[in-house]
């Protein structure tokens, strides 16, 4: 606010009639100007000055002649352009935020709840991802497995042959559905190719490390049954390395697979294999058992290199202890 500004709004302010608006912005005016402060003060003192006079009523003709030069210089005033308009507008609009802060502390915060309220409502009531329907395709010639039996007709050229055929059919689903658990369970021993049983371990790997429904049944069945029965049997190196991943989370809390481990240690027939299977071990080096085959392994196995890697368990675990 410049300094002319200043001084219509102390005129104003004197008579009661300055807008609320500009009244805080008079005020930091005032703080940082000396001749304004002086022209409000003198202001004070010339109606401290009046107040002292008697007060003498006006004649009706004087204030009727008043009124009509009042009218006279209002139409005179030209009409204010759009940029003081909207100069005289911002000023309003601060004046309103600054004269009602807990109105705009009570807006805003209606404003933050209710649109935590919305969000958490859509969350909620969002629809859920639905499982993707199983498909079973059946196509319509298979391959003939075998002749189960031959037989002409009595008095005719006609033949019965009865055999069985071979109809391959494929599943699509989710991960999460029954049916695609129990054929990659049926996977990981009687696929027909080493790659389909690597993949089908490496499947079940990666839901044990995610903890989907891993935990072992009531039937001794599931994953994790599925997973050391690879480790102790599967011919490929690979497959067994892969089954080892999928076991990792649960050699800490789970006897059976703890056990599982342990034999691979001691009798797998693959380096790499009983190396990563005693890295395994590392979270549950201070059981007796486990101790016991690492002892064991570390002074007797033909492998220099597994002697070794037991021997630095054992060391480690002492440190531990």
């Amino acid at each position: 606010m410049k300094c002319q500004s200043a001084r219509d709004c102390i005129v104003l302010l004197n008579y009661g009639e300055l807008p609320d608006e500009l009244a805080g912005i008079l005020e930091e005016h005032l703080a940082g100007c000396q001749d304004c402060r002086e022209e409000l003060e003198a202001f004070r003192r010339f109606d401290e000055r009046l107040a002292a006079l008697p007060v003498l009523e006006p004649s009706p003709n004087l204030l009727a002649q008043s009124r009509m030069r009042l009218d006279d210089a209002l139409d005179m005033i030209p009409p204010h352009g759009f940029l003081t308009q909207l100069q005289i507008n911002f000023y309003r609009w601060i004046g309103n935020i600054q004269s009602a802060p807990a109105l705009a502390t009570l807006l805003l915060g209606v404003g933050f709840l209710t649109g935590n309220f919305t969000h958490r409502y859509q969350v909620a009531h969002s629809p859920k991802a639905a499982t993707p329907p199983v498909t079973v395709l059946h196509p319509a010639d298979g391959v003939i497995a075998n002749v189960t039996g031959v037989q002409q007709l009595p008095n005719s050229e006609l033949v019965q042959v009865n055999y069985n055929r071979i109809v391959p059919e494929s599943m699509e689903g989710s991960l999460d559905s029954p049916e695609i658990r129990s054929l990659l369970l049926v996977g990981t021993h009687a696929a027909a190719t080493d790659g389909v049983r690597m993949q089908t371990v490496s499947m079940l790997t990666e839901e044990c490390r995610a903890g989907h429904e891993c935990q072992p049944q009531q039937d001794g069945k599931g994953i994790l049954h599925a997973l050391m029965v690879s480790l102790r049997y599967d011919s490929d190196p690979g497959v067994r390395m892969k089954a080892l991943e999928g076991l990792q989370p649960y050699v800490g809390q789970d006897l059976h697979v703890r056990d599982a481990v342990l034999e691979a240690v001691a009798h797998d027939e693959d380096p790499g294999v009983r190396r990563a299977a005693i890295g395994l071990l590392e979270p549950v080096q201070s059981d007796s058992s486990v101790r016991q085959v690492l002892r064991t392994v570390a002074a007797q196995d033909a492998n220099p290199y597994i002697r070794t890697a037991s021997y630095n368990a054992l060391q480690g675990s002492a440190d531990f202890q």
